[in-house]
Formats: structure tokens, C-alpha cells, sequence
């Protein structure tokens, strides 16, 4: 069996999807790239398939184009979308898609989440982007592909690194989150609609879309990942 290791992270990074309550029933999806092989290879959850039935080797294996290399189910819908943001985004090493709650609703309402406090700005540099609507074309022609062209796209225009911003809302969509790896994308989806939420009930509250002072959160920013970062263990 191919990437054993990865499949165990990937197959623990859907579990967590489940287990966290970031996605219902059979929504959402988890995958894991390696690249250090002859060729980059994806794993990624089966379509449909719940989570506390997956097993490792129900996971499936694909090449960057999508072509299944080993597996016995159909991959996960969204694969095109997770293959073309491993392209787009090397630093990458894992892709976790919701349906979080609040998250989503921020999507649905097609509104970036401002940066309200320190605990935005500890994980996120900057507002959590939303994407443009697709457009029919789009849609019909190849809608998980453009769902991450989108994505990219959105990046490329506000020159967005995705290491610092490690998360989007695609516009009436949902979510997506990424990390080094499985395990930090789920941790990153996790923040992502914990922020939603602070950041809906702050506003019900009537803080100022603006947000805290931008010396405030570039600090907090800094002080987690810049290069005299002071938070954790060395």
C-alpha cells in the first residue's frame, strides 16, 4: 500500500473533522501531499464515505493532475480543487475543506472576516479573504477546477503569501484551510471557525468592522511567527 504514513495522518485529519464538529454527515473533506517521491502524490478522502467508517486504505492516492494512482473508491469531489491549490501553493502540505458553521455563513454573505481581535491575529496576517463569485462559465465548464482558480486567483490579486494566511471563504460556498501539514490544515480550519464566530458575535455586539489597530494585530502576528517570535518552545 502506497504512503502508509500519510494515509494514517490524512485518515486522523478527517476524523478530526468529524470529531471537532467542523463539517456534517459526509460534508467536508481532508488530504495530505508527499512530495520528496519520484512524483508528487495526493492522498485524499473517498467521495461520500463517512468519516468514522474510513479506514487507511480506503483513502485514495492521485497524481497532481488527478489521475488515481492506487484505490479502490471514487476520491473526493473536490479533488480538482485540492490538486490545483498543491500546484499553485508548494509551501503547502495539507487541505482540509468544511462546512463549519460560521465560517460558512461569512462565505454565504460573501464578506471577508475582519481581523476583531489578538486571536485573529495570531493565526491569520489580515483579514480572512473571500473569493469572487464564479461565474456560469465557470461553473459549467469546470466548477471544482475554478473553485480553486478562484481561490489562487484571489491570492495573486491582494499578493497574499498562504503560509500567512492559511485559509479562504469561496463565495457561497464554504471554507478551505491548509498547512504544512494534514494535521496543521485541520488545526487552521479549526481557528478559522472559531474566528468566524468571535468575529459574528462581536459584530451583533457593534464592534467596528475595522478592526483592532493594525500595530496591535501585526504585533500578535509577529510575536507567533516572525523571526524574534517569543511564543512556544525554541
Amino acid at each position: 500500500m502506497l504512503l502508509e504514513a500519510l494515509r494514517e495522518q490524512v485518515l486522523h485529519a478527517n476524523q478530526e473533522i468529524a470529531r471537532r464538529g467542523l463539517a456534517p454527515h459526509t460534508f467536508g473533506n481532508a488530504s495530505g501531499i508527499d512530495r520528496l517521491g519520484p512524483e508528487p502524490l495526493v492522498v485524499i478522502k473517498p467521495s461520500g464515505v463517512d468519516y468514522a467508517r474510513l479506514t487507511p486504505g480506503d483513502l485514495v492516492v492521485t497524481d497532481l493532475d488527478g489521475k488515481v494512482v492506487e484505490g479502490h473508491l471514487r476520491p473526493s469531489s473536490d479533488l480538482d480543487t485540492h490538486v490545483l491549490l498543491y500546484r499553485e501553493f508548494p509551501e503547502i502540505g495539507g487541505i482540509v475543506h468544511t462546512h463549519s458553521e460560521f465560517a460558512t455563513s461569512w462565505a454565504q454573505a460573501g464578506r471577508p472576516i475582519p481581523c476583531l481581535g489578538t486571536t485573529h491575529a495570531d493565526y491569520f496576517h489580515g483579514p480572512v479573504p473571500i473569493t469572487e463569485p464564479l461565474t456560469a462559465d465557470e461553473v459549467s465548464r469546470a466548477y471544482v477546477h475554478n473553485t480553486g482558480a478562484v481561490i489562487v486567483r484571489r491570492f495573486r490579486q491582494q499578493s497574499l503569501d498562504p503560509i500567512a494566511v492559511p485559509g479562504v471563504l469561496v463565495a457561497g460556498h464554504a471554507p478551505f484551510a491548509w498547512g504544512k501539514t494534514a494535521a496543521e490544515a485541520v488545526e487552521h480550519a479549526d481557528v478559522l471557525e472559531y474566528v468566524a464566530r468571535l468575529a459574528f458575535r462581536s459584530i451583533l455586539l457593534g464592534a467596528p468592522e475595522s478592526g483592532i489597530p493594525p500595530y496591535v494585530s501585526e504585533h500578535h502576528y509577529q510575536r507567533k511567527h516572525g523571526p524574534k517570535a517569543t511564543y512556544g518552545q525554541r
